[in-house]
């Protein structure tokens, strides 16, 4: 796992409907949606990263601090860049902005965590198998 602060990603998107506030039920208006700007931040981080974990590994959001600070309107195109700040054990802390063709627009504190792949399964699996356990009691 080669992973150090200063590994950084960049994506640019062009706001679509699908991205709206309005689309995803997070506003009246067709503008781009907080919702929408979290997931790109969040592919922005994993983009950063994943390729340099290794083999059977990934990383997975723990948490998300966003601040929207302006609106984008459809057509425009935005540009976010993540930016691995922090490591600590399996514990990856980012700096994420986003800026429109005019301005910035959000920023955020986002924790990511690596994880073994099978071993997660494992979990999901044994997880799955209680729920339904439960289910059938009920």
């Amino acid at each position: 796992m080669d992973l150090h602060p200063g590994m950084t990603a960049e994506k640019s998107i062009l706001v679509e409907a699908a991205h709206s506030a309005a689309q995803l039920g997070s506003g009246n208006v067709e503008v781009y949606a907080t919702p929408s700007m979290v997931l790109h931040m969040e592919e922005t981080a994993l983009e950063a990263v994943d390729p340099h974990v290794g083999p059977g590994k990934a990383t997975v959001g723990a948490f998300i601090g966003v601040k929207h600070l302006a609106p984008t309107p459809l057509g425009m195109k935005v540009r976010i860049r993540a930016e691995l700040v922090k490591v600590e054990g399996r514990t990856l802390g980012f700096l994420v902005q986003a800026w429109d063709e005019v301005e910035k627009i959000g920023e955020a504190e986002h924790t990511r965590v690596v994880i073994d792949l099978d071993r997660f399964r494992s979990k999901l699996d044994a997880k799955k198998a209680l729920s339904e356990g439960k289910r059938e009691q009920a």
